[in-house]
């Protein structure tokens, strides 16, 4: 399973949300810090789910970086868009 579908997997069973977008931005990053050869380095996530209503964007961030686990340490940036 990619990283890209891992992300996805994982945010889809935490938080049933009515959007997801999970965008690879890897190759736009190509000579930076923390490019790797293949991707799967730099991610954008837009998510939108009820789940996240009545919530601050620090906790947000924490409910997604904790249904995350371990898949966080694996990448190098993640660039979340939280809504409801």
């Amino acid at each position: 399973m990619t990283v890209t579908d891992e992300i996805r997997t994982r945010l889809q069973a935490a938080f049933d949300p009515h959007e997801l977008e999970v965008v690879d931005e890897s190759e736009s990053h190509r000579g930076h810090a923390g490019f790797q050869e293949g991707g799967e380095s730099h991610f954008n996530v837009r998510i939108r789910a009820a789940a996240f209503e009545g919530q601050s964007r620090v906790a947000r961030h924490r409910a997604v970086h904790k249904a995350l686990g371990d898949v966080v340490p694996r990448i190098h940036a993640l660039a979340l868009d939280i809504g409801v």
